[in-house]
């Protein structure tokens, strides 16, 4: 499908990714193609036990005294389907097409956050006529769901001081640093008790979703929220019981819809709160998340299990009180989200819902005290709450010889300034700073559109730009 593009390499390699299934904690045959590549090319490979790769490339002619340098991207990828789609996406590769300039993939997320990370250091470090100090390609797991794969890496083999990161998804924009962040996993246990007869089942849907971090202050509705929101209304005219909530696939990616099936004694209740709520929603959102339906289903016959009334009170009491969206803005940076968190799912067990929740910011005290609220309200209801995948933000470095260099050469490709910002999303620079001291970093990217959403695309002119410029980056590198 992309044999005719340039760089072609770059496309190639892309392409073969994405024929891999590559989900978070799917990564060992995305992870075993790189050690094959490395094989084939007759480079030093280093595989650890949780599918993290690092590939390294002695320097070219004329390189032997530079630095090493450091190419960084991660092997996971956020996947989302549309409903319709039938596609298993832990087994089957992905459906690839070109809409105008842009890469797509049929009725799922593309992956070019961050498969084309990936391809760019693939081509790189195959090209054997590149000029180049050494290079140590980073190849890490699991970063869609914690920046796993970044924590348990070890580095010891590494000698660069100076990384590109490859994790950026608007060109012109050199990022230097980040959030901090984690995953907090809520559980509330539930009691159950035996139903038969008439339920409802309830979708909130057409919601745009987006990345936690990139798209949390655009205002986007949150369908877990507007859930418990059209639940409570539904309470304030008559008594439901819930027989199951869900929304959401990923912590890290605001949800695209929410279900619930529910046993209530009125159906003209259920119908008028629907209508309301519907409006509600529409005036709420008419800018930022204009096509939100809401969707009732009566179901003629049931039998199995609902929650008995306070464990309904007690989900209900979660859905609309937990924090969600932005909590703070940036005092320092115009624009800037400072605190955040996302409730990205909802799954209801046999015996406990679970609510998870991405939590970010830059300043770590404010995410410890969100982190603290959330186990007290948890507590208060008897559940419980585990922090998971802790990581650390990325601290801006005033004198960096990088930023400066690419600073120089954007210049004199683009003829304007680049800008320089700090992102609220989470980033794998911030775990290898601290894992090399005085590590100088800076994240770039083509332009990819709609990340984590079956919406995603990448611009195939921006790959060719930022491929040239990195590749202008290295040959500057020289001692």
């Amino acid at each position: 499908m992309l044999e005719h593009l340039q760089p072609e390499r770059v496309f190639y390699y892309f392409e073969k990714i994405c024929g891999i299934p590559h989900g978070s904690r799917n990564t060992k045959q995305i992870s075993d193609f790189c050690v094959d590549f490395a094989k084939e090319n007759g480079l030093e490979y280093h595989q650890d036990t949780d599918n993290n790769v690092i590939i390294i490339k002695e320097a070219s002619a004329g390189y032997e005294n530079a630095e090493p340098v450091i190419i960084q991207g991660h092997l996971d990828m956020v996947c989302e389907k549309s409903a319709e789609c039938s596609k298993d996406m832990e087994k089957e590769g992905l459906d690839l097409y070109i809409d105008g300039e842009e890469v797509k993939a049929k009725d799922t997320t593309l992956g070019g956050d961050d498969g084309i990370a990936v391809a760019m250091a693939l081509a790189v470090l195959e090209d054997k006529n590149l000029s180049h100090p050494k290079i140590e390609a980073v190849f890490t797991v699991d970063e869609e769901i914690g920046l796993l794969g970044a924590g348990s890496m070890d580095v010891s083999c590494l000698k660069g001081k100076t990384m590109i990161n490859i994790d950026s998804e608007e060109e012109g924009i050199f990022t230097v640093s980040c959030a901090g962040g984690n995953t907090a996993d809520c559980r509330l246990p539930v009691l159950t008790e035996e139903y038969e007869g008439v339920a409802y089942s309830i979708k909130i849907t057409g919601c745009k979703g987006g990345h936690s971090g990139v798209e949390i202050h655009k205002g986007r509705s949150n369908p877990n929220v507007l859930m418990g929101r059209l639940l409570q209304d539904i309470q304030k005219t008559a008594s439901l019981q819930i027989i199951s909530v869900s929304g959401g696939l990923k912590d890290n990616a605001i949800p695209v819809q929410s279900q619930a099936e529910i046993v209530c004694e009125s159906e003209e209740a259920v119908i008028k709160s629907l209508e309301r709520m519907q409006s509600v929603f529409a005036n709420e959102y008419f800018a930022a998340d204009s096509d939100i339906k809401i969707i009732v289903e009566k179901v003629s016959y049931i039998k199995g299990k609902k929650m008995n009334q306070e464990s309904t009170d007690n989900v209900i009491c979660l859905l609309t009180c937990l924090p969600n969206g932005v909590q703070k803005m940036s005092m320092d940076i115009e624009g800037l989200v400072q605190t955040s968190l996302n409730m990205g799912i909802v799954e209801t067990h046999e015996d406990f819902v679970r609510f998870s929740f991405c939590v970010r910011s830059s300043v770590d005290s404010e995410r410890e005290m969100l982190n603290r609220r959330m186990n007290t309200l948890l507590t208060s209801l008897g559940g419980s709450m585990k922090v998971e995948g802790d990581y650390p933000g990325w601290e801006y470095k005033k004198d960096s010889k990088l930023r400066e260099l690419m600073v120089e050469v954007f210049k004199e490709q683009y003829g304007k300034e680049p800008k320089i910002e700090a992102v609220h999303a989470g980033l794998e620079c911030g775990i290898f700073a601290g894992k090399i001291p005085g590590l100088d970093c800076v994240s770039l990217g083509p332009d990819l559109k709609q990340i984590h959403t079956i919406r995603e695309s990448m611009n195939i002119v921006s790959v060719q730009r930022v491929y040239a410029f990195v590749l202008e980056i290295l040959k500057r590198m020289k001692a």
